[in-house]
């Protein structure tokens, strides 16, 4: 990140970090380096004219490392990370969301290494952690991580090595205290990871509460416009995974265990969806306000309404994370859940109804959808412990007039 951005507000790291005009033409827009090789000067010299040497696009873009100086930017402390005149963090941008979280896990442990993970997970994530990690023995606890207790307890002493943490959860919304569980996994030399997709840097900032490393699916919030594929690692600098150390002849440092396999693994972002990302995070904040403008107006709505049996949303005062939702949280975000009267087959007809509100998965865009968990997003944890209710209905809540969006409610649950 270019240092002089650092003391700024939100919205100006957003347009400014990582976007410095370009040294040849002058353009304020980052070009798209549509390239997958780079000429070189002589034999191993790189030309140096972006301020870094490029040699091959799957190791580095500048397309690419403009947005990740402007999504570390976002990420980090900000003005409290430079004060304190410790490493700033380091971002990585990823093919999707699922290709950064193989990386992270893949990085950072090895067979016999025990993850806790929330027991209403985004069902890709537990997928992959369950399914995918299980082979490879890894082990994992599903814990409702509202509950600090209950994460402690089930701590494996010597062999968790990650407590990994959504909040707000998908589809649940569930809370969890960022900086509570940030000492829990501390105390016993473990790294915590947030996924802050729902949340986005501009409404919560898990760095500066203590989290060691962020993920980020760069394909919802951050995109925004539901064109483009990605995903991200932010990780603090200077965190260490000491029982790394001498793996794979890398040391314990977290940045290049993960820049090493960011690189090796290879499931980078292309050029053409880094630039649509990074062309999205420069509206977030104004697109996140009206995101969390129209979700509270569609949750008053669905409160009480005699053909919904219990709405999930942070914002709600009888929500059980409310509290901490206010104290990490700048507002509660856009997403919206809830329970159809009448179970299943209510359910799946409100969603066929509706008709504002696109039937589609994903998240995250400007327009809103509806979805059913259990068929749909989730349908990979049916059977689990992570298994969702069958009448539970998600809503990405978008940028439309919000009374077009309650109209649409109350027709489709007429």
């Amino acid at each position: 990140m270019h240092q002089s951005w650092a003391r700024h507000g939100f919205s100006t790291r957003a347009i400014h970090a990582g976007s410095e005009p370009d040294p040849a033409t002058g353009a304020v827009v980052t070009p798209i380096y549509q390239t997958s090789t780079f000429k070189q000067d002589g034999v191993g010299d790189l030309r140096r004219g972006l301020g870094a040497g490029y040699e091959y696009s799957r190791s580095a873009n500048p397309t690419r490392t403009a947005l990740e100086e402007c999504l570390a930017a976002l990420e980090d402390a900000g003005p409290q990370s430079a004060a304190a005149g410790g490493p700033g963090a380091r971002a990585f941008a990823f093919a999707s969301g699922l290709a950064a979280e193989d990386t992270v896990l893949r990085a950072l442990l090895t067979p016999g290494s025990h993850v806790i993970v929330p027991d209403d997970a985004y069902g890709g994530t537990y997928r992959l952690v369950a399914r995918v990690g299980g082979p490879w023995q890894l082990e994992n606890s599903a814990v409702h991580l509202t509950h600090v207790d209950a994460v402690r307890a089930a701590v494996r002493p010597g062999v968790t090595r990650m407590i990994w943490v959504e909040t707000p959860t998908n589809p649940l919304l569930a809370i969890a205290d960022i900086a509570a569980l940030a000492d829990v996994a501390h105390e016993v030399g473990a790294l915590l990871v947030v996924d802050n997709t729902f949340a986005t840097p501009y409404l919560q900032q898990p760095l500066a509460l203590g989290a060691d490393i962020v993920v980020h699916s760069t394909t919802k919030y951050c995109g925004g416009h539901s064109d483009v594929i990605g995903g991200a690692l932010v990780v603090a600098g200077g965190v260490r995974a000491p029982w790394m150390d001498g793996v794979g002849q890398l040391g314990d440092d977290v940045v290049e265990r993960v820049a090493f396999h960011h690189n090796a693994m290879g499931g980078v972002a292309g050029p053409f969806d880094a630039w649509l990302v990074q062309r999205g995070l420069k509206t977030l904040a104004v697109r996140m306000e009206r995101h969390c403008d129209n979700a509270e107006r569609v949750a008053d709505f669905l409160t009480g309404h005699p053909r919904v049996e219990r709405v999930y949303y942070p914002g709600l005062a009888d929500h059980p994370g409310h509290d901490v939702a206010a104290r990490q949280m700048r507002r509660f975000g856009g997403m919206v859940s809830f329970r159809a009267a009448g179970g299943i087959e209510a359910a799946l007809s409100l969603c066929k109804r509706a008709e504002v509100f696109t039937l589609a998965e994903s998240l995250g865009g400007v327009e809103s959808l509806i979805e059913h968990p259990g068929r749909m997003t989730h349908a990979s944890v049916v059977g689990s412990v992570l298994e969702v209710p069958d009448d539970l209905i998600r809503l990405s809540v978008g940028l439309e007039d919000a009374a077009d969006l309650v109209a649409d409610l109350e027709q489709a649950l007429g």
